[in-house]
């Protein structure tokens, strides 16, 4: 009977860090195909379901994949051909790997909303023996629509196994010494590759919209907090707090990044610099929407010197960072 048993792999523990998530192309059924996956999610909208559904499949997913298609064949990597939140979270994984040795250690990533998806590498890791799951999701502040929702997919991933691991998710890190450092250290060194001296720095962070901040989302504060660690840290140049993304016409937390790019100048802010610590990788919202459409609205109203300084994508402060976190859990 026991020859007959099945090989069982077990005695392994799974690290999945899980990033928001990227078209499989810039082809118009790609974009459709994630959008509908994104905005299809409860905690992302939150509005009356029928009426969400109707607006969603008529209007959006008719119109909107073109102008988000645009947008990403403005920043697709053609070298890999695929889009740099992808290629980063990739390479943070690998990194990763290489800080935290172990043959019973696997660690893997996955997208919230496209491929990989959460589903398939929990399978797969559970495949490989692990019998414990450690969570990292790549938001440094936590929000209801982000770190919750990569909550309810792992959920919903464990309802489906007949075996399921142990499990631990590791929460936001918004007030961590290494990401605070981090975040410095990118600051400093943009300032020390450009050849002028910047008036203000715009730390933008993705918007909600307000009503969820007036329902009890702390994101808000901590993306507040963020800030004024940073600026505990940094004090040369004056750091302003600013939310960007904002989708329909309800409001959203303010200051708004793109309103605010465009009354700069006009106060006498000629020479910029925008860091934005919310995202873990760059990505759409940080190289089309920032460093594109963002550039352009401040130079056409009057700017001098803008400049983006980078995610802290897969650099070695960052790499530090995630070890910290994933070790406290091994």
């Amino acid at each position: 009977m026991d020859k007959e048993h099945p090989k069982v792999k077990f005695g392994k523990t799974g690290v999945l860090i899980i990033n928001l998530g990227t078209p499989d192309s810039t082809r118009w059924w790609d974009i459709r195909k994630y959008l509908k996956e994104f905005l299809s999610d409860r905690r992302v909208i939150e509005v009356n379901p029928i009426v969400w559904k109707l607006i969603l499949n008529i209007f959006i997913l008719t119109f909107r994949p073109s102008k988000t298609a645009h947008a990403y064949k403005k920043i697709w990597m053609k070298d890999t051909n695929e889009s740099p939140l992808l290629y980063y979270t990739k390479n943070q994984a690998t990194k990763l790997k290489e800080k935290i040795l172990g043959e019973n250690i696997v660690i893997d990533f996955a997208m919230r909303y496209g491929n990989p998806s959460i589903r398939s590498k929990m399978d797969l890791l559970k495949e490989q023996g692990c019998e414990n799951l450690i969570i990292l999701p790549l938001y440094p502040q936590y929000a209801a629509a982000t770190t919750a929702t990569v909550c309810d997919e792992v959920y919903r991933s464990l309802m489906k196994m007949r075996w399921q691991p142990s499990l631990q998710i590791i929460p936001h890190y918004e007030s961590e010494d290494l990401y605070i450092h981090a975040i410095v250290n990118s600051i400093q060194k943009k300032i020390k590759e450009i050849s002028w001296k910047p008036d203000l720095i715009i730390s933008s962070y993705h918007g909600i919209p307000k009503v969820y901040f007036d329902k009890g989302d702390p994101y808000h504060c901590y993306c507040h907090k963020t800030t004024r660690l940073i600026k505990e840290k940094f004090a040369q140049i004056d750091i302003q707090t600013t939310f960007q993304s904002r989708f329909g016409p309800q409001e959203w937390l303010t200051p708004y990044t793109d309103k605010t790019l465009e009354e700069l100048p006009k106060k006498g802010i000629k020479n910029l610099l925008v860091v934005c610590p919310g995202f873990a990788s760059d990505c759409v919202e940080t190289l089309e929407e920032i460093n594109i459409q963002g550039r352009e609205s401040f130079i056409d109203n009057g700017g001098e010197n803008f400049d983006l300084i980078p995610c802290l994508n897969d650099n070695s402060d960052h790499i530090k960072l995630f070890e910290k976190l994933v070790k406290r859990f091994l």
